[in-house]
């Protein structure tokens, strides 16, 4: 994988979390209560931090998300029911990086608590330009990474093993936020993460032997999963997925796609798949499907995280030639 990690390893996933539990518990105000039927009231900036807290709180939370479903959430602007909405909330999940405007409204929201995932987690700087040319693709980084503000890729629900030391933290969340259910919480959090540990591994194995460890997709968004398993991953324009490739990326994604025995183009369900086709004619390449999965729609490969994640494994397999 020729990813070049630029920030080491800091805090263990284990030892944010015990930070977490330093958070004050809190009650439901007499509206929050009333919003929620007596549930614990969690808002969910997008949909990743949305599984979780359906997951893991289950029957004894209210969960409300900032993204509709089909709105890419990287441009969110929100409403001023919404910010006023988050006052009012006795947990917010969010994942600084994802969208500016949704961060600087939940830091002045006045929350009663406010979990932060790149806070439960080790977060990496990939690499953030789009080459000019094919030079250094055999020991340089991988092209078009997206990154936040403080120049991290904040894409860490697309390693499951990452994602599993999340769900891990918002289970100490809620727990400290609503102590009477803590052993529920305890419970569907062991599971969710024993399911993201099996998930984790048919990755491994299907991903294990290939014909090919390169694919090319319109968003840079799969840094952490090509870390994962091996693979390297070769973005058409970067951070947007919606630009359009400079004709020398075009040029050299066909270089790549020949020398790689790469043989498709993936696109995505929240965005235009005109950039990913034109490229595939362009190359005499396939296109396909990979969720980046920050929203569920009709058109997503599977209900929740885990359908769709299955999805892009077998999408995987097929484009990189698994044996």
């Amino acid at each position: 994988m020729n990813v070049r990690r630029l920030i080491p390893t800091a805090a263990t996933a284990g030892a944010v979390t015990l930070g977490l539990l330093a958070l004050s518990a809190c009650s439901s105000s007499d509206t929050a209560g009333g919003k929620s039927g007596g549930k614990l009231a969690v808002t969910a900036s997008f949909y990743p931090m949305q599984f979780l807290a359906q997951q893991i709180g289950g029957d004894h939370v209210s969960v409300t998300t900032l993204t509709k479903p089909g709105t890419e959430p990287h441009d969110l602007e929100l409403s001023p029911r919404q910010t006023a909405g988050l006052g009012q909330a006795d947990v917010v999940l969010y994942l600084k990086g994802i969208a500016p405007a949704v961060d600087d409204a939940i830091g002045q929201s006045g929350a009663r608590e406010i979990v932060d995932a790149t806070a439960l987690t080790t977060m990496e700087r990939h690499g953030t330009e789009v080459g000019p040319a094919h030079e250094g693709h055999e020991g340089d980084e991988s092209h078009g990474e997206e990154e936040s503000a403080d120049g991290n890729d904040p894409h860490i629900w697309l390693d499951p093993v990452r994602y599993a030391q999340v769900a891990k933290g918002v289970g100490a969340a809620l727990e400290k936020a609503d102590p009477d259910h803590a052993a529920t919480y305890r419970t569907n959090t062991a599971t969710l993460v024993g399911k993201l540990g099996a998930l984790d591994t048919a990755f491994k194995q299907g991903l294990a032997h290939t014909t090919t460890k390169t694919f090319i997709t319109t968003h840079a968004a799969f840094g952490y999963l090509a870390e994962r398993y091996g693979l390297e991953q070769e973005a058409i324009a970067g951070v947007d997925p919606e630009a359009e490739p400079s004709p020398a990326r075009v040029k050299e994604l066909g270089t790549i796609a020949r020398q790689d025995k790469v043989s498709t183009v993936f696109f995505e369900t929240l965005a235009s798949d005109r950039t990913a086709k034109t490229i595939a004619g362009d190359t005499g390449l396939k296109t396909d499907v990979l969720d980046p999965l920050e929203g569920i729609t009709a058109k997503s490969k599977g209900s929740d995280y885990l359908q769709v994640m299955k999805a892009n494994l077998a999408a995987l397999q097929n484009a990189l030639g698994a044996k």
